[in-house]
């Protein structure tokens, strides 16, 4: 069985990374998009903002069926208040801003909140806990492809920085014990 709070404490460390994805792109070219058929860079993290802002909101609202023809409608009441071209500041700002929001809103909810079940816009029959496991992939699918962006622009991904800094940690660690 899946605990909640290991839920949300992932889904805040996928947030994490999306931030700081957008804080280490280039803040002139956030209008990037490798070929002319793909969303921007800015486009793509204002979308992993209102996805998830927006599907957990109507989750905590007591939505039950997203598979209708107003689902797109029902999203705007979730939007964030960004301009229509934010500044990087502006969508780390409100990335963070609405994930700790939410975090705390879900946070709070009864155990029985999370296996109250849910269609999906696709129609698929889930629970709450998986429709926010969905809101956590989507996100990571999403934030795949900023790190992809940014290794197109010669920017390693925080991820990587971070395994990179663990190995030479341990290399080091190891060359000390052998001297």
């Amino acid at each position: 069985m899946i605990r909640i709070d290991t839920v949300l404490d992932s889904w805040k460390t996928v947030r994490q990374d999306t931030i700081q994805a957008v804080e280490d792109f280039p803040a002139g070219e956030m209008g990037f998009r490798p070929t002319p058929d793909t969303m921007t860079f800015g486009e793509i993290a204002r979308h992993i903002l209102e996805a998830g802002h927006a599907l957990t909101g109507l989750m905590l609202d007591g939505v039950e069926n997203l598979n209708t023809p107003e689902f797109r409608g029902m999203l705007r009441k979730y939007s964030p208040p960004l301009p229509e071209q934010p500044s990087p500041a502006q969508l780390a700002g409100e990335l963070r801003g609405a994930l700790d929001l939410r975090l705390g809103q879900l946070a709070a909810q009864p155990p029985d909140f999370f296996s109250h079940p849910m269609t999906r816009m696709d129609g698929q029959k889930i629970t709450r806990l998986e429709m926010l496991q969905f809101v956590k992939e989507h996100e990571l699918t999403h934030r795949a492809q900023l790190f992809l962006y940014l290794r197109l622009k010669g920017i390693v991904p925080a991820t990587t920085r971070r395994r990179l800094a663990k190995q030479a940690d341990a290399a080091s660690a190891q060359g000390s014990k052998s001297a």
